[in-house]
């Protein structure tokens, strides 16, 4: 088990890295296209090749970084049971997007985000949903069941707060990737909430609840006893997230969308961070032994990470 910790370890800093140079090659490098002039041939194209696939680097990074520590802290079974739905649901909702306007409102997906499904989406998006979306379900369940939230009102709650800090998410990222100088995706429809349209938002809750709720169900005889410092995973890749967007988005876009930002902060940084603060600083064994047996899944299905 060491040798997952360590992976995910790396795969973890190798998230918050790229993210780091995808941020200065946005704000710093691309604005000054004479600093890129300079460069020698080959730093060019080192350059060039980091810009084209620097964003699905990241992304299947955190998803490593993530699948290793709900294996790791929850057992195969509770993994697959989120990871599988939601990246599947998530594709689908993505696709019938881009095809038909619903749920999202019309848009495209533009280069820079790795191969795309059916010529529509890029493989490393239904990725983001699921480990960003595990991480925000995982720190709502742990939280409420820490303060003795119990049955359906756990499951109800853990679900609509999950979906809730999810979206927050979207009120950062959509603004910064279709906005700004360098998008990543387009709104074929002048959007009515600060250039995005209202049922994209509705879009995301929705897909987000979607898959929350049917790994809510496979899960529904677990427990998660984790304490803040097993939450400490789920947090980090929720606020660096959250960060990248928010730093690109009021730093390329005008005034007015501190608005979104300082909402999308209200909405999801601030009861993310409750949340972790309640879990508290009990200690638990690292796989929680009494809900899964790590030891005996991994007899009968081979110990493989999905780099996906």
């Amino acid at each position: 088990m060491k040798r997952w910790v360590m992976i995910e370890r790396f795969c973890l800093a190798g998230h918050v890295v790229a993210m780091a140079f995808g941020l200065a090659g946005l704000l710093l490098v691309l604005p000054h296209p004479e600093f890129i002039a300079t460069l020698p041939p080959f730093g060019q194209t080192l350059f060039g090749l980091s810009m084209i696939g620097g964003g699905a680097v990241y992304i299947v990074l955190a998803a490593i970084a993530v699948s290793l520590y709900a294996y790791r802290n929850l057992g195969l079974n509770q993994w697959l049971t989120f990871m599988l739905p939601a990246i599947g649901l998530s594709l689908g909702s993505e696709l019938l997007g881009t095809s038909t306007g619903f749920p999202f409102g019309h848009y495209a997906y533009l280069s820079g985000l790795g191969y795309k499904i059916a010529g529509l989406v890029p493989f490393t998006i239904p990725l983001s949903w699921f480990y960003v979306g595990f991480s925000t379900y995982v720190l709502a369940r742990a939280g409420l069941e820490a303060i003795g939230t119990k049955g359906w009102r756990k499951h109800l709650a853990s679900v609509a707060i999950g979906a809730i800090l999810l979206t927050a998410w979207d009120f950062v990222l959509d603004p910064a990737m279709s906005q700004t100088p360098y998008p990543f995706w387009e709104f074929q429809d002048l959007g009515q909430f600060f250039g995005m349209p209202y049922r994209n938002l509705t879009g995301w809750l929705g897909t987000g609840a979607f898959f929350m709720s049917v790994a809510a169900f496979f899960w529904r005889n677990a427990s998660l006893p984790l304490s803040r410092a097993q939450l400490s995973v789920p947090l980090m890749i929720y606020l660096v997230n959250f960060a990248f967007g928010a730093v690109i988005t009021v730093n390329q876009l005008d005034g007015r969308f501190w608005i979104p930002t300082a909402i999308g902060a209200l909405l999801g940084v601030v009861p993310a961070l409750v949340l972790w603060w309640l879990a508290g600083t009990g200690t638990t064994s690292d796989h929680f032994a009494a809900s899964v047996d790590v030891t005996k899944t991994a007899q009968s299905i081979p110990a493989i990470v999905a780099s996906k």
